[in-house]
């Protein structure tokens, strides 16, 4: 074993790190869950939300007891030699099951959920439900008294009915990997996909092709024993480096969707709220004071007491708002080439401009009739951006003044 390990290199490397090589996938999926976590326990009513919470919980429990410090602690409480391995199994097992029924209930959706998707979903749960509790009765019909914290599957592979259950859990993952992988490389190909979602079954794809390569490494060891050929550096080295890699890859991509969907809405809404920036600024000149700063307040909030403070000083500015030195703005502003959004909203801008430096007018009493504020409020966005272009305001500005005599 040391020649084969000199020989290894990168893998023999990864020895020096196994004892705490399965804490780094743990505390991948431990964030993962706790990224999910406020969701599933704001959306708890929603199904796939628990279904995704309950997996990661279960992956990260498979990585927390094959820890080898974990498994010797279990050993030890129990007073039972080696009953970790049908524990980790079972919990292996359970995540493999899972996985297929979150996969067929999230491809299919819930909201219809088709009699075969029932069907699919009791067959996964009855097979995988029947190969735990064999895992079990084969441990307990197995003669298995020294304890093994990471090669136990070579060093039991030739010994009755633990050499069963080594290669019954074996098997039982290889064919939920690939039955998931199919489903998922399928669901790829499909049209109409959000690119979150592409992204994130990409990273699931490529998780359970590691988790291919995990079983292949596991099961050449396991068949080389058999064969009376020592292969063990595949269980020792190779397989865990895959399982962590696959593990690191599954978090992102039940993830990537759900906290990608989520950033991205925090950044769009940061970035309305920054947009509105300068016509908020201009609005306070009006004014005389702006809206208060609250340290806790949500971004959903703040970005709403923008809005609704730029609203209520444009409704009553709107009256002093020039309607020919609008009509002619826009004019100039489509003249200059800009699309007809852009145009209307640096017409907008100009005139509110010309109404905050004109400041009030004799006539702001009231009987003038107030104008139609339908389409200036609703485009606040459009205007405060329009305000950051200050040498395209002065460009309209300049050619409506032009189209107007002098003596006007």
């Amino acid at each position: 074993m040391e020649s084969a390990d000199a020989a290894l290199g990168p893998a023999s490397f990864l020895s020096d790190f196994y004892p705490s090589f399965w804490w780094i996938p743990a505390a991948v999926l431990a964030a993962a869950l706790a990224i999910k976590l406020p969701t599933i326990i704001r959306l708890w009513t929603d199904p796939l939300l628990r279904a995704v919470g309950g997996l990661l919980l279960l992956a990260c429990a498979v990585f927390v007891f094959v820890a080898p410090s974990t498994i010797v602690w279990v050993n030890r409480v129990t007073g039972v030699p080696n009953i970790s391995a049908p524990w980790v199994y079972s919990l292996l097992t359970a995540f493999c099951g899972s996985c297929l029924v979150l996969i067929i209930a999230w491809r299919n959706g819930l909201s219809e959920h088709s009699a075969s998707t029932r069907r699919a979903t009791r067959w996964v749960l009855s097979c995988y439900g029947g190969v735990i509790v064999l895992l079990w009765v084969l441990f307990a019909l197995a003669d298995v008294p020294v304890e093994r914290t990471r090669d136990l599957d070579t060093y039991y592979a030739t010994t009755p009915f633990m050499r069963e259950e080594i290669l019954l859990y074996l098997l039982a993952h290889t064919v939920a990997v690939l039955i998931t992988s199919k489903l998922i490389w399928n669901w790829i190909r499909t049209d109409g996909l959000d690119a979150l979602l592409r992204w994130g079954l990409m990273f699931l794809g490529v998780g359970y092709a590691l988790n291919l390569g995990f079983d292949a490494a596991k099961l050449t060891a396991v068949g080389a024993r058999w064969a009376g050929r020592d292969l063990d550096w595949l269980n020792l080295h190779v397989a865990p480096a895959l399982a962590c890699l696959s593990a690191v890859s599954i978090a992102v991509g039940f993830i990537l969707p759900h906290a990608g969907q989520y950033l991205h809405e925090r950044w769009r809404l940061r970035l309305a709220h920054h947009q509105l920036r300068p016509l908020y600024l201009l609005m306070r000149r009006v004014h005389g004071s702006g809206v208060p700063f609250v340290l806790r307040a949500s971004i959903e909030l703040r970005l709403t007491r923008r809005e609704t403070f730029i609203r209520d000083v444009l409704l009553p500015l709107a009256r002093r708002i020039d309607e020919r030195l609008h009509e002619r703005s826009h004019a100039a502003a489509l003249g200059l080439g800009h699309p007809p959004e852009r145009a209307r909203a640096l017409a907008a801008a100009v005139v509110i401009l010309d109404a905050v430096e004109a400041g009030p007018r004799a006539d702001d009493g009231g009987t003038a009739r107030d104008p139609d504020t339908t389409d200036l409020l609703r485009g606040i966005g459009a205007v405060s951006r329009a305000l950051r272009r200050p040498d395209d305001l002065r460009t309209v500005r300049a050619r409506a003044d032009r189209t107007v005599p002098v003596t006007e």
